[in-house]
């Protein structure tokens, strides 16, 4: 492996970040992945595997692991992909600098309200931010599998520096300076998919699943255009498209979450026992309390959030939904 220090680093050592680690190196150059787990990072630098958070991926050779953040004070550009309700203080930590910051965890941060990006503005100030969000799923991409995303920009400028290093022949991106509507899909989503894990758990069927993700996204553009996102971006790849992956797979760790609770399970039973974190379940309620506020109506939301309590059960919960008043679409 080249001894030059690395251009590109990765925050995270979790599916997607190794996910994202594979994809940079695939065109050999060497890329730094920090993880918290000193297993993790002994694993990847010896086996060249994750097998806690990526199994069955041969990483390649030239991703370099470390738990020391000082590691990456060389970095020209670092994705972000801690865990949404960690960010923040991984970012505090970071060496001083001035690499571009590409947010990759999909959130709203729990205590806060905050979006990813104004977590990291508040945690990383003067640091150059963008966000990176699309229809991925980590093993897809860590196999070289094709996929287009969004990377929204704060200006062109950004996009020219930024999108030439992550661009490769299966991981396309598309430029927006629209970074609220890139994060609010990303984060809106994964509560969503939840509810679609609920129909696949009750056995309602296809027609109750795509009927959900309609009424769904309806859900997501409304909050969207209150947060000042553009209808454009909530109907792209970080928005609809993220959607309708994240709703129609047990890949997905939120659709399986919801799909774990239509088959009767507690919530807390299951978020105890998941290897990975579920966002969804704790977007949930920040997004219903930021909604709330700022007076738009979210149902289903609303339904997800009464069924990780435990308030409602699934069956009665959709039972709910269904007995909602007409009204025009």
């Amino acid at each position: 492996m080249s001894d030059t220090k690395p251009t590109v680093g990765v925050i995270g050592g979790g599916a997607w970040g190794t996910a994202l680690a594979q994809m940079l190196a695939s065109d050999g150059r060497e890329v730094l992945l920090w993880a918290f787990e000193p297993a993790v990072v002994e694993e990847i630098n010896a086996q060249h595997r994750n097998s806690a958070y990526l199994t069955g991926i041969d990483l390649n050779p030239a991703i370099r692991a470390s738990t020391d953040l000082a590691d990456l004070a060389g970095c020209a550009l670092l994705l972000v992909v801690t865990p949404a309700q960690h960010m923040r203080r991984v970012l505090l930590q970071l060496p001083p600098g001035t690499a571009d910051l590409v947010l990759c965890c999909k959130g709203i941060e729990e205590a806060s309200g905050d979006l990813m990006v104004d977590a990291a503005r508040a945690a990383a100030p003067g640091r150059p931010l963008s966000v990176l969000s699309g229809p991925t799923f980590a093993h897809e991409v860590a196999r070289g599998q094709p996929t287009a995303v969004t990377l929204a920009c704060e200006d062109h400028a950004q996009w020219e520096r930024i999108a030439p290093q992550i661009a490769r022949p299966a991981f396309r991106p598309y430029f927006t300076t629209d970074i609220t509507g890139a994060e609010i899909g990303g984060a809106v989503k994964n509560v969503l998919a939840i509810a679609c894990g609920v129909v696949e758990g009750l056995g309602l069927g296809q027609n109750a699943r795509a009927a959900l993700i309609a009424r769904g996204f309806a859900e997501m553009t409304r909050f969207g255009l209150a947060c000042g996102a553009q209808a454009e971006t909530l109907s792209g790849l970080s928005g609809l498209g993220d959607l309708v992956l994240t709703c129609s797979s047990v890949s997905s760790r939120n659709f399986s979450l919801g799909k774990a609770l239509g088959e009767g399970r507690n919530a807390a039973e299951i978020l105890a026992d998941r290897a990975t974190v579920a966002e969804g379940a704790f977007t949930a309620p920040v997004l219903q309390r930021v909604a709330r506020d700022r007076g738009v109506a979210m149902p289903i939301v609303d339904t997800v959030c009464a069924l990780l309590t435990g308030d409602v059960a699934a069956g009665a919960a959709v039972a709910a939904l269904l007995a909602r008043p007409l009204k025009a679409e």
